[in-house]
């Protein structure tokens, strides 16, 4: 089979996740800048066997689409010129940050690091990609 890539995207920093080939587990893989992300997709993409991307969905609690959005639009218009075989799916990561943050203290991680706004963007990106895993 093949993996599933997740994206919690940002204007400057992006976490990234994976499935299993399986595509049972999510797990995160790191956080670039959002700059560089196309140059790890390259390389990511060259190596793994990827069918799906699923991109977070930046809904705010009124229902509108936060910033953000039109930035994910652009990304997605782009990859999917580079990647038309690779299929995009979009997940609501409405609390995704306050999960990931939640589960930085019960995994024990100390505050100093989970301060570090990497460690919570990949983790949102394993949550976006587990709740779509989740649906499937």
């Amino acid at each position: 089979m093949s993996r599933i890539l997740a994206l919690d995207y940002g204007t400057k920093r992006t976490g990234v996740a994976v499935t299993d080939e399986m595509q049972i587990i999510a797990s995160p893989i790191d956080t670039f800048e959002t700059s560089q992300l196309f140059t790890f997709l390259e390389k990511y993409l060259s190596q793994e066997n990827v069918s799906d991307l699923v991109i977070g969905l930046p809904v705010k609690l009124s229902g509108e689409m936060n910033e953000v959005e039109n930035h994910i639009l652009k990304f997605i218009e782009k990859f999917s010129q580079l990647y038309p075989t690779i299929k995009i799916h979009r997940e609501n990561e409405m609390f995704t940050s306050k999960m990931a943050s939640q589960a930085l203290i019960s995994g024990g991680m100390k505050k100093k690091k989970r301060e570090e706004k990497g460690s919570l963007d990949k983790i949102s990106a394993t949550i976006i990609l587990q709740s779509f895993l989740s649906k499937k």
